[in-house]
């Protein structure tokens, strides 16, 4: 069994590079699948998800190999089929990007229910809207789907709310589709113009990424390239925050200022000094945290998937803070955790309410996601005695080298791995 040991830290020092966006990566690499030549990736991180589409890619003929630098080649010419093993779908949630990858190719995938982190099963009626949209059908069996069109028509699309996953993958099947297709309230999400900025560059003709209303022209071909993803905002912003548990000052470097604007508001308002410049942000803990509300929503408002490690830095502030996630109000199973580790918090429906500045102490307790995990390692941080976190896996699919990464800026972690009934034992003894 693999676990994570965190022990109280003194302030935070230093700077950290922050790695590609694993949400544009995930995207960049099945949209790869769209091309007629090979194309070059750089900044990949390599993370479980991308092991897991290696692993999909030689079943299905794609070839990727990454270099020493850690950049990857991604030769789709050699591809033969659109089955994707169910299980290895269910592995992690953008799976369904191969769908719109693979659909006008092949005019038929077949692909298992998207996995990873679930909050209470996000949806993809959005996804499935589109698609028969553009022309598919598209068949539930028990564990798997099936997706077919003769031949993809170009549509006007409107989303019934606004969806990252679901607005990638209706641009992955226009691009390639006959004629002209209209997203209507489509996500704003950087991962979204990331994607579309890399289909460009092979020939795609998409205009408005970024905004509400994206429009593509169908081409019949796409070409090879090289190309940069983008840093990832959510690691830099759990970076940002880690001061407010220990002190000191942390530079995220290489970064994109714009895409974290949000975030930086309200980390200055929680009482985080803050400063930007042009590709790096220093954040640093001057006085005590400030309570504060916090209301997650879409890009560019404050992400959900930072709502988690705020809630932890939302724990050392003296009085009621409140945080709201209305994108997944399911998202709270790193509220327990916290608890046992002497948090006060309560759950009203889709709120939690943190009365912060109680002492937290150290046990053993369970990341159940990706954002759960940094939640509780940045409680780790501040916590008296020893915290061990386990569900490592799911820490390992949104970092590339998170222990590593916080070790250079000073923090008492370490990486372990143990027989589970030791640990059991040890917990409770």
């Amino acid at each position: 069994m693999k676990y994570i040991v965190v022990e109280k830290s003194g302030p935070l020092d230093g700077a950290v590079r922050i790695p590609g966006s694993k949400n544009s990566s995930l995207a960049l690499l099945a949209a790869g699948c769209l091309s007629d030549a090979t194309v070059r990736l750089e900044g990949i991180p390599d993370l479980n998800d991308f092991r897991v589409i290696a692993q999909i890619g030689k079943d299905i003929g794609l070839r990727l190999v990454r270099h020493p630098n850690g950049d990857i080649d991604l030769d789709p010419r050699y591809l033969h089929s659109a089955v994707i093993d169910p299980g290895k779908a269910s592995c992690y949630r953008a799976s369904y990007y191969f769908i719109g990858a693979l659909l006008a190719k092949f005019g038929k995938v077949t692909i298992g229910f998207p996995g990873g982190d679930n909050f209470v099963s996000r949806p993809i009626d959005q996804h499935v809207k589109a698609l028969r949209a553009l022309g598919a059908k598209i068949t539930f069996c028990e564990d798997y789907y099936v997706v077919e069109a003769a031949e993809l028509r170009g549509a006007d699309i409107y989303f019934d709310t606004l969806t990252c996953g679901g607005t990638i993958n209706a641009m992955l099947a226009a691009v390639r589709a006959r004629g002209r297709t209209h997203l209507w309230n489509a996500a704003l999400d950087p991962e979204v113009v990331d994607t579309a900025n890399f289909l460009n560059l092979m020939g795609a003709r998409i205009v408005g990424a970024g905004t509400s209303h994206i429009r593509i022209d169908g081409v019949p071909y796409l070409g090879g390239c090289v190309y940069s993803v983008i840093p990832d905002r959510l690691v830099a912003g759990a970076f940002l925050m880690a001061p407010a548990m220990t002190g000191g000052q942390v530079t995220v470097s290489e970064v994109i200022p714009a895409h974290l604007e949000s975030c930086a508001a309200k980390l200055r308002e929680a009482g985080l000094t803050l400063e930007v410049g042009d590709q790096q942000i220093t954040s640093r803990a001057e006085g005590p945290m400030r309570p504060v509300k916090v209301r997650a929503g879409m890009y560019p408002e404050f992400a959900t998937d930072l709502q988690q490690p705020m809630t932890a830095l939302l724990t050392r502030a003296w009085g009621k803070s409140t945080v709201t996630d209305r994108v997944y109000p399911e998202r709270f199973n790193h509220v327990a955790q916290l608890k046992r580790m002497g948090a006060d918090i309560e759950i009203r429906k889709d709120t939690a309410v943190i009365r912060g500045g109680r002492p937290l102490k150290g046990t053993t307790v369970h990341a159940t996601d990706v954002r759960a995990g940094t939640c509780l390692l940045l409680a780790g941080l501040a916590a008296e005695g020893r915290t061990i976190v386990t569900g490592v896996e799911h820490i390992e699919r949104g970092y590339e080298n998170a222990i590593g990464l916080f070790r250079q800026l000073g923090a008492r972690m370490s990486f372990h791995h143990e027989d589970t009934e030791l640990l059991r034992y040890r917990e409770y003894s």
